[in-house]
């Protein structure tokens, strides 16, 4: 199984919304960075990530499941562009804010910190075991 990180602003796709879509989850789409595509092709069906909320709180506040791998996205008519579907499977207890990432020093090379922009990353094994500790899961 590998670790993600996808990233959304609240007022556009929360937490929340993702709940709401239950077990049926719903398309990552709208991804336009030709590196954060290329990543939603390696996701497999069962890999897990981190929701992370952008802009304002700047915090990891639940865990997602990839229950769909790379298809079409359905909001272009643009071959290029691809997506993933993720399902909600927990809130973090503890939400981890990217504060808290950037303070820990093994977390010093997590993508997260080097490259902040970035919608959809990789997590590695190490990582998501300090952030899932530090978010009380």
């Amino acid at each position: 199984m590998a670790y993600w990180l996808f990233k959304s602003e609240p007022s556009v796709w929360s937490w929340d919304d993702q709940v709401a879509k239950g077990d049926v989850g719903e398309e990552w789409d709208g991804v336009r960075n030709y590196q954060a595509r290329n990543f939603m092709r390696e996701m497999k069906v069962g890999d897990q990530g981190f929701f992370y909320h952008s802009q304002k709180d700047k915090e990891i506040v639940g865990i997602v499941e990839v229950c769909a791998e790379a298809h079409p996205d359905s909001t272009t008519d643009d071959p290029r562009w691809e997506c993933v579907d993720i399902k909600a499977i927990e809130p973090v207890p503890d939400p981890v804010s990217l504060e808290m990432v950037k303070a820990d020093e093994r977390l010093k090379d997590m993508v997260l910190v080097n490259n902040s922009r970035l919608s959809v990353q990789p997590v590695t094994d190490e990582e998501w075991n300090i952030i899932r500790v530090s978010g009380g899961l």
